[in-house]
């Protein structure tokens, strides 16, 4: 029988309507392949690097095996040298420098590296009816009664009253001893159960167990604690007064995972936002003779507005390119003004369990691509760097001509919804920004969840941006 032609209304409608499906029927198995592959490197990446400073480390050991070398501001820089600047261990720039003049700007993909967590306190150990317990203060947006009853690991940094540097990691291995905070029984948490959800869990509530058995001696009191100190000594030569100068977070234990019995979702902690620094950094180590002198930012803090001297707030990427652009002989603002962003965050997968939260035709879903985000604030638009008409168009104009599956998203519906990205910094400097970056189920949760396929289109967005 013959294939019966399309009516002209029919005809129209391909030509005018949206065309937008799920990534994975416009993918042949060649190409699934080669996404699955990716992310088992991503997964790697996740299990390594689970805090802001083992990003970094973990990044900069890469880009030594690419070829990049620390930044020298007194050295002269020529087309294809490769360079990163580690800021106090906590965030990174990597470089690479162009064939084209520096003065017609440069191109940057900024993605952040910390992640929502529990901070140890500065006097955090102490005993109480003979168990061990560490207090804490959560740091980012969480739900905090998630964080009760599943497996955390221990990672960080001790500086001593030496000055010596400690690097903590208890957890992770198989044979490590794991952590927990506790929580009530079903059968005694009537009074519990009628909290509202915030405060199920309370912030003075996420106490780490650490320990339960006592140090052998009648003599001496709080003898758990005596005994935790005790085993801390040994391994790391610590005393309790070292705590004031240590940044300890305490993390998920488990490992990054295929979710769905097809494997085509990733569930680990952490993604929030390390899926797009490990997509743009494997852009950044694979750009090699660029046009354009590409900036890749992994940075610190977004997670409670940026702060610090490792935060966007601050002018750490801003001095960096005001010494790049000096080297090439022109001056910062002249580089900051004719420059664009891609700000490489995460945005809302739409979940069918909560669908009154988001706004169909607008939201992200998983398998559609990387998702592009013109704007995010909340309410009415408060707080978010609006992106260009002019630069959307061209971001979208390079991911259609490249193969880049990508998506449209924003975070949530009108008045319910909101949250903020590193863009508006990056827009404070002068530069044209968009957000794209990978939607996510579950985001700030112990374990979130994102779609191979997103994740990889990420990474290629962010190649072609740096290659056009």
């Amino acid at each position: 029988m013959a294939n019966k032609e399309k009516s002209a209304g029919k005809v129209l409608q391909e030509k005018l309507f949206s065309q937008r499906k799920n990534g994975i029927l416009k993918l042949d198995h060649s190409e699934v392949e080669k996404i699955d592959s990716f992310c088992e490197g991503y997964k790697r990446f996740l299990d390594n690097a689970k805090t802001e400073r083992e990003a970094v480390s973990t990044a900069v050991n890469m880009a030594k095996d690419c070829g990049y070398s620390e930044y020298d501001p007194k050295k002269k820089y020529q087309s294809g040298d490769r360079v990163y600047y580690n800021n106090r261990g906590k965030s990174l720039i990597l470089c690479v420098f162009g064939t084209e003049p520096m003065e017609n700007g440069v191109k940057i993909n900024a993605a952040h590296i910390d992640s929502p967590r529990l901070d140890l306190k500065q006097h955090p150990l102490y005993e109480s009816s003979d168990l061990a317990l560490l207090k804490t203060h959560y740091y980012g947006g969480i739900k905090k009664y998630q964080w009760a009853t599943i497996p955390l690991a221990l990672h960080g940094v001790i500086i001593k009253a030496n000055g010596e540097k400690v690097d903590v990691c208890i957890g992770e291995d198989d044979s490590d001893p794991v952590f927990v905070v506790t929580d009530l029984l079903p059968h005694l948490a009537q009074e519990q159960s009628k909290r509202a959800l915030p405060d199920v869990i309370k912030g003075e509530e996420l106490n780490v167990l650490i320990g339960s058995r006592p140090f052998n001696d009648d003599e001496v009191s709080e003898k758990v604690k005596l005994s935790i100190l005790s085993i801390l000594f040994d391994k790391y030569g610590i005393v309790e007064d070292d705590f004031m100068s240590a940044e300890l977070e305490v993390v998920p234990a488990f490992k990054a995972k295929d979710v769905g019995l097809d494997r085509g979702l990733v569930g680990a902690y952490g993604q929030d936002d390390r899926v797009c620094a490990y997509t743009a950094l494997m852009a950044a180590l694979e750009c090699e003779n660029p046009v354009s002198t590409c900036v890749t930012v992994l940075t610190d803090k977004e997670e409670i507005g940026s702060v610090g001297n490792t935060g966007l707030s601050s002018e750490y990427l801003k001095h960096f390119i005001y010494s790049i652009a000096e080297g090439a002989g022109t001056n910062c603002p002249t580089v900051l003004s004719h420059s664009t962003c891609l700000s490489a965050d995460v945005s809302v997968a739409f979940d069918p369990t909560f669908p009154e939260v988001c706004e169909s035709m607008n939201s992200s879903y998983c398998n559609y691509g990387v998702a592009m985000c013109k704007y995010t604030g909340s309410r009415g638009k408060g707080g978010c760097s609006d992106a260009n008409a002019e630069f959307v168009a061209y971001v979208r104009s390079i991911f259609d001509s490249n193969g880049v599956i990508w998506q449209t998203s924003e975070l949530g519906r009108v008045d319910l919804g909101g949250g903020g990205t590193v863009a508006a910094y990056v827009a404070n400097l002068g530069i044209d920004v968009v957000d794209v970056g990978v939607p996510v189920l579950c985001m700030h949760a112990p374990f979130e969840v994102t779609a191979k396929l997103d994740v990889y289109m990420a990474y290629k967005g962010f190649s072609v941006y740096l290659k056009n």
